[in-house]
């Protein structure tokens, strides 16, 4: 498997399927094409005619959109467990993750990803308040599955942590307070190895993407 990325410090779409196959051990190669810099466009384009990252390439299937990667690796390997058990904790995971997907415009618009930021306070508008609202809300409902077992949305990590873990890291960068069951659901994605893994690597790169920095003075990072 191959999987084409964008920045790390700023792609959340990338993470999402990257946390999945790193956490559960699936071995993959990556490729890393910084967004906006240079050519990039063309660089995307020789993977896949949508022109945008992640892209999934394994021998002649080619797989894009975040949540399809996620879905096709749960495919693959179905005794990982990817999605959570039981009919109706599934159908919640799977409606939780298409509103993710599809949803939270005014978040992601006012509170870019950006892991080597820090920005408490900015773009807390009224439409993120409600986004954030909304988030708790799903969190809360689908952690009334796990009944206690394990830290993740149903207990074991599944395809919904990886479709919010770019969310967790908003919500550090731009100092979001969160009830104490989303504090510490929160706390166990940024703990995770996979997470740890990723975000060492976003600190080392060199690139900036100036729109992502929308709070920093001079446009550049703190």
């Amino acid at each position: 498997m191959k999987l084409i990325l964008g920045n790390k410090n700023y792609s959340s779409w990338s993470l999402r399927p990257w946390i999945l196959l790193k956490h559960f051990g699936i071995p993959f190669t990556e490729v890393v094409i910084p967004l906006y810099e240079g050519n990039y466009k063309a660089r995307i384009l020789k993977y896949s005619k949508n022109g945008k990252v992640p892209i999934l390439i394994h021998g002649p299937v080619t797989v894009w959109e975040s949540l399809a990667i996620c879905q096709y690796a749960a495919d693959l390997f179905p005794k990982r467990k990817m999605w959570p058990q039981g009919k109706p904790a599934r159908a919640l995971a799977y409606s939780v993750c298409q509103e993710m997907h599809a949803g939270f415009t005014a978040l992601r618009t006012a509170m870019p990803m950006n892991l080597t930021g820090l920005y408490p306070g900015e773009g807390l508008t009224p439409e993120v308040k409600k986004d954030i609202q909304r988030i708790e809300a799903l969190w809360a409902k689908c952690r009334a599955h796990a009944r206690g077992k394990g830290p993740f949305l149903f207990g074991h990590f599944t395809i919904a942590d990886a479709m919010f873990a770019p969310v967790v890291t908003r919500f550090r960068t731009y100092g979001v307070k969160l009830s104490r069951a989303s504090a510490d659901y929160s706390k166990a994605i940024l703990t995770m190895p996979a997470f740890a893994e990723w975000e060492q690597a976003a600190i080392k790169e060199p690139w900036i993407i100036r729109r992502s920095e929308i709070y920093a003075k001079s446009g550049v990072k703190t």
